[in-house]
């Protein structure tokens, strides 16, 4: 198969820049399915999705149905006679008559390496777990959450001064990367796969605000993975006078303390020291509400931080 229509399905940051690699390929879809435009910010504008915005840009066929389940959004999916449907954090679930549809199936771009971190938000759950790599699954789809037959993995190092964003970029390079070497396969003949371990599963549940409360009885290592997986979503915070205080940037200190978790040890331009279930966290870069994301040695200048030693947070 020398030349394959395919249908690219995606939604956010991550999708966009596969897509863009994809054109820059010479792999043009036929059409962009991505999420509806959604209300966003102070003047809840309508807001296109980045996939949308690339899709604009190249001017290409775009649909953005709610849902893939009716007959008439099934019926014009049909009608792009694809060969192929990739999907990259889309974001809507594909029944089984969609899933059927395509003589060479739907493939996914998924960010771990399957079966760890099936799911939502494999790249901040690694980081969570502390692990050491994490890499792009191309995979092929089935009726299951991520349990469809891996066509290739490709692992990448998780650093430990990795954050949600920095890993998001790197593997977003991987991802176009290892797509576009899949689909050079694929023109050449059918796709090996290799079905998942389901006993080695686990599962990357979808991120909410509440995930990135600081509990302070937890240790400073478990603590400090949990801010740099939320940077840049959804940001672990604390509270500071009945307010939030976000923490964009933590370390941990090999040294422990005897002071009631949530205490501060010390405050000085290399960091605000925090007592922790076990060990010490510094904080590194802060932002209270309202306010601009800063440095420490920026933050604590003058005496409007509302921080002050042997306050517990």
């Amino acid at each position: 198969m020398t030349h394959l229509r395919i249908i690219f399905a995606g939604t956010p940051d991550f999708a966009a820049h596969i897509l863009t690699a994809l054109l820059s390929a010479h792999f043009v879809p036929v059409a962009i399915y991505t999420q509806p435009d959604r209300p966003a910010g102070r003047g809840r504008h309508l807001n296109q999705s980045p996939v949308k915005q690339v899709a604009v840009a190249h001017h290409l066929p775009i649909e953005q149905p709610l849902k893939l389940k009716d007959k008439d959004v099934q019926q014009i999916l049909s009608q792009y006679q694809a060969d192929l449907m990739i999907v990259a954090a889309y974001g809507l679930i594909l029944p089984p008559a969609v899933l059927e549809m395509f003589p060479q199936g739907c493939i996914n771009v998924h960010a771990s390496l399957l079966p760890r971190w099936r799911g939502a938000a494999p790249i901040q759950h690694a980081i969570l777990a502390g692990d050491s790599q994490t890499g792009i699954s191309i995979m092929q789809m089935d009726a299951g959450l991520d349990t469809g037959k891996v066509i290739s993995l490709h692992p990448c190092l998780i650093s430990d001064k990795d954050t949600g964003l920095t890993l998001h970029d790197r593997l977003s390079e991987l991802a176009a990367e290892a797509l576009i070497q899949s689909l050079e396969k694929l023109k050449q003949g059918p796709l090996n796969s290799t079905a998942q371990d389901n006993s080695l599963a686990t599962y990357a549940h979808k991120l909410n605000k509440e995930m990135a409360l600081i509990d302070w009885q937890k240790e400073a290592e478990t603590l400090a993975r949990q801010v740099r997986a939320f940077n840049a979503w959804p940001v672990a915070f604390t509270s500071l006078n009945q307010q939030p205080l976000r923490i964009w940037a933590a370390r941990a200190l090999n040294h422990d303390s005897q002071a009631l978790p949530g205490t501060i040890l010390e405050i000085s331009q290399q960091g605000i020291d925090i007592a922790c279930g076990q060990g010490v966290l510094r904080l590194l870069e802060l932002q209270r509400a309202g306010g601009k994301r800063l440095a420490v040695s920026e933050f604590i200048k003058g005496s409007h931080s509302g921080l002050e030693k042997g306050l517990i947070l």
